[in-house]
């Protein structure tokens, strides 16, 4: 029965070329490195002294950063190709990190986080595109979650080790490492993959070519963005708000913190491939099970309501990590689902835009609303937020539904 389940849980994972595997592992090591966002807000707040109003400003200009950087990145993967854009963003960021440590004034850190994050985001919708030329239509979705298992499994070394490092050393080694590893997985995905051009994107689901002409028309795709936006404002509580929490309520270390978040990656890269094969080996239509997703996020703040009993924070983050499994992988495919030909990289850049304007929404509007009305009415504003989100979904999944029935 075990060794019948282990190959099950093995087979997920046939069927990919070597690129794919080697851009997984440049993630990996990426992700396995990224220290400074899951510490941003306390390093903001504790180690520099700032309010939570200059902490939610820096975190605005992060994430307007963030949405120039992924449109920039949409808009020269279609021009001049992902290669070339992943190598320049990675690389770059990796050299810009060792710097940003050194500066400690607000308005120093509002102009430094603002062109890191145009720099650094510049790879999201690069990346994406670029499976679309090492990966084949059939195991798209499935490659989409190896590269996502990557990131959530270097994300569940990467806060522990962070935290270890904060108590031992400080913050500023977690610039160093931040960087280093930057440069390190760009130059092994330069030296081992060759560049490729896009294939033409055909998804099972829509076979026509071309399903909207412009993606400014397309009603789904833009009702739909609404539903990932929510989503992400939900789980972006993770690294902004909530980590402060911890420390305010409840006394955890940041070493504690690292942990919650560590058992959220070490889930994810048990659960998620082995939840991806089952939805789509039974035909479950993927924005339902994004609605889904967005519902689980909003019960888990509405978890956070309850603030005498630590274990809650367990709890909370089982339901956030199932949510943002059902939610981030399947968003990743409808979204590239509705890219005509030629406009991959355009869909994603806003797709990824919608996370960016989420990481901003996220971290201002709970930063203001903590500010001013406290903890508990942020839970249960994002927790209602939540509910809209998955309104929204459905509105989609009906749309999409009529869609097929005119075709």
């Amino acid at each position: 029965m075990l060794k019948a389940a282990c190959q099950r849980y093995i087979d997920n994972f046939k069927g990919f070329s070597r690129e794919i595997w080697i851009l997984t592992l440049v993630t990996f090591i990426n992700r396995a490195g990224t220290m400074v966002l899951p510490f941003l807000s306390k390093y903001l707040k504790e180690d520099l002294h700032f309010s939570y109003s200059e902490v939610g400003w820096i975190m605005v200009c992060f994430g307007t950063g963030s949405i120039i950087g992924s449109w920039l990145g949409g808009k020269l993967s279609d021009k001049i190709g992902f290669y070339r854009i992943m190598i320049f963003s990675l690389l770059t960021t990796g050299i810009l990190l060792f710097f940003v440590q050194f500066i400690h004034s607000f308005i120093g850190l509002c102009i430094a986080m603002f062109i890191l994050m145009i720099i650094a985001d510049m790879f999201r919708p690069a990346m994406f595109v670029s499976l679309g030329a090492y990966a084949t239509p059939e195991n798209r979705t499935r490659a989409l979650t190896l590269v996502r298992l990557a990131i959530n499994l270097g994300f569940a070394a990467g806060p522990a080790l962070g935290g270890l490092i904060i108590m031992g050393i400080g913050y500023s080694g977690l610039f160093w490492v931040d960087g280093a590893t930057c440069i390190l997985a760009i130059l092994i995905f330069w030296v081992k993959v060759k560049e490729k051009k896009k294939t033409a994107f055909r998804d099972k689901e829509h076979p026509g070519e071309v399903l909207t002409h412009s993606v400014f028309k397309d009603k789904p795709f833009w009702i739909f963005l609404f539903c990932c936006l929510v989503s992400g404002v939900l789980f972006f509580q993770v690294f902004t708000t909530i980590p402060l929490y911890h420390k305010e309520q409840f006394n955890l270390t940041e070493f504690q913190t690292g942990v919650l978040l560590t058992m959220n990656g070490l889930m994810i890269f048990f659960l998620e491939m082995p939840i991806v094969s089952y939805v789509e080996r039974n035909n479950i239509s993927k924005v339902k099970v994004v609605a889904f997703g967005c519902l689980l996020m909003a019960i888990s703040l509405f978890l956070m309501l309850i603030n005498t009993w630590a274990t809650i924070l367990v709890i909370m983050m089982l339901f956030m990590t199932f949510g943002e499994m059902f939610a981030f992988p399947f968003s990743n495919s409808v979204a590239l689902s509705r890219a005509p030909k030629g406009h991959e990289g355009r869909y994603m850049a806003i797709y990824t835009m919608s996370y960016s304007l989420a990481h901003i929404v996220s971290s201002k509007v709970g930063m203001e609303i903590i500010e001013y009305y406290g903890y508990q009415t942020n839970w249960f504003f994002m927790g209602v937020l939540g509910i809209l989100g998955v309104i929204a979904g459905i509105w989609v999944y009906r749309l999409i539904q009529k869609e097929r029935n005119i075709l």
